[in-house]
């Protein structure tokens, strides 16, 4: 929505939302194209969400991107949200329309998608049987992107076998489940690995995995970028696979939505890359 001064607006809603990197990204790209405007952080409280988005609209923003915990509970306040946010069941990005209604996205999948193909540009969602290990809201994007990109064989491991199998119902029988502790049997032809649990994240304790029946072959994947190599991706790394951090998806997925608010579609730069490792 562009405002009558042509000073751009958008933000990220959350809470807590101080520690997201997308400001950094986004306000890089509006320098870098010459466009007056600002990418905000806003801290919403889930009780103060429906008024938030409400109030973006009143303020003349272009949109938002929306992170823990609004994800989910902000599809029901839009004005319409697109097939595969519907499919994944969250949103991650908000634009706010010319007549003023609010459309909702989910660019997450499909900026995973994304850093694969920059990692290894002949990659094919049906190259062979994909692990998952984890089934939260990002596994569940993850698994809608790689459906919508050609995979015919997903496996997700899960501690909680519940949610794993509950994902797996929804999305048919491409999807299926292995129990947690065979995980590590279970390498052994894959083609792709990702790991979708918060294990290696700065803070945590790292993802707890023996890897000796993976393939150098197999692209490894993880959702994580604090830090840029989990424990995970250095032991995949070793022996010799080539693999991809989570800061892949953080960028792709933010160039979709800075080229639906500012209708420019940004580079990811040696220079931008290095003002997001600048703020570790």
């Amino acid at each position: 929505m562009s405002q009558a001064d042509g000073f751009g607006l958008a933000g990220i809603i959350g809470m807590p939302v101080a520690h997201s990197r997308s400001p950094v990204i986004h306000n890089y790209w509006l320098k870098a194209h010459g466009i007056r405007g600002s990418y905000v952080p806003l801290a919403v409280k889930p009780e103060r969400l429906e008024d938030a988005l409400r109030g973006l609209i009143a303020l003349g923003f272009r949109g938002c991107n929306v992170t823990m915990p609004h994800k989910q509970t902000a599809m029901p306040k839009l004005d319409r949200v697109n097939e595969t946010a519907t499919r994944i069941g969250a949103v991650n990005t908000i634009v706010i329309e010319a007549d003023g209604t609010l459309s909702g996205f989910n660019n997450d999948g499909n900026g995973f998608v994304q850093s694969l193909r920059d990692a290894k540009a002949d990659w094919r969602g049906d190259a062979g049987p994909i692990l998952l290990l984890g089934a939260g809201g990002a596994s569940r994007a993850v698994v809608v992107a790689l459906l919508e990109n050609g995979a015919r064989e997903i496996r997700i491991a899960n501690r909680t076998a519940d949610k794993a199998q509950a994902i797996a119902r929804e999305f048919g029988s491409a999807v299926s489940t292995i129990a947690w502790d065979d995980r590590a049997a279970a390498l052994g032809d894959v083609a792709l690995l990702i790991n979708c649990t918060d294990r290696g994240m700065v803070g945590k304790d790292a993802l707890e995995i023996d890897l000796s029946r993976l393939k150098p072959t197999t692209l490894t994947a993880d959702l994580i970028y604090t830090p840029l190599e989990t424990p995970f991706l250095a032991a995949a790394r070793a022996r010799g696979c080539v693999t991809v951090n989570g800061l892949g998806l953080l960028l792709n997925q933010a160039r979709l939505a800075f080229k639906a608010w500012f209708g420019v579609m940004p580079d990811v730069t040696p220079e931008l890359i290095k003002a997001i490792e600048a703020t570790f």
